[in-house]
């Protein structure tokens, strides 16, 4: 994969590029303030930002988020930004979501393949991939303390109403593309819900000094 002029692959590159942060409805952005406070505090402080995208299943939304974050951090060049996912219970990354983050440019890897497959996701060719799979949010994995939850479900957000060692809880929820599986539509719902996640937070990301 060719790479281009911040470090990410070329055509990822391009995708975040092309992502309009205009098109965001207003009332979504009360919401993103809080995390762009959340991360400019952390920054102004001279401290690690760690978040944590968490949903029921860890299969969807959470590992959408995480992996978009993650790279659109690297695309701003803000760094000290650690992103994981976690769910309430774990099941297994769903493979449209792969497949999803393979087109907008991502390079991915199956690592191992069993009940609940890990999978290297990279954006760039000199950092670290993101290694991704279905866990609770609070396995070894994910941070234990100093971290903003940013719930991406609402049944999370409803029914996990206490995260311990979370500094911050943001409600960032959004609508599970799985409605849609095994229809016709399933692709381009995934697609759309990706770059969804992908606009929000190339806002927010934007709006750190």
């Amino acid at each position: 994969m060719t790479i281009g002029i911040t470090g990410l692959f070329e055509k990822l590159e391009a995708e975040i590029t092309q992502l309009d942060i205009d098109l965001i409805p207003d009332e979504r952005l009360p919401v993103l303030q809080e995390l762009i406070d959340f991360i400019q505090f952390k920054i102004d402080e001279g401290e690690t930002v760690n978040l944590n995208f968490v949903c029921t299943h860890n299969s969807r939304r959470s590992h959408l988020s995480q992996i978009w974050a993650q790279a659109i951090a690297a695309y701003y060049k803000i760094d000290w930004v650690y992103c994981y996912s976690g769910g309430t219970e774990a099941t297994a990354i769903f493979p449209k979501v792969i497949e999803t983050l393979s087109a907008s440019g991502f390079k991915t890897t199956v690592l191992s393949q069993n009940e609940n497959p890990v999978y290297s996701i990279k954006f760039a060719a000199d950092i670290h991939p993101v290694i991704g799979f279905s866990k609770t949010y609070d396995h070894a994995f994910n941070p234990k303390s100093d971290y903003a939850a940013v719930m991406t479900c609402s049944h999370a957000d409803e029914n996990c109403p206490f995260l311990p060692g979370a500094e911050k809880r943001i409600p960032l929820t959004y609508e599970d593309p799985k409605e849609f599986d095994g229809t016709k539509l399933q692709t381009e719902k995934y697609a759309e819900r990706s770059l969804e996640i992908a606009t929000e937070l190339k806002y927010v990301f934007s709006k750190i000094e």
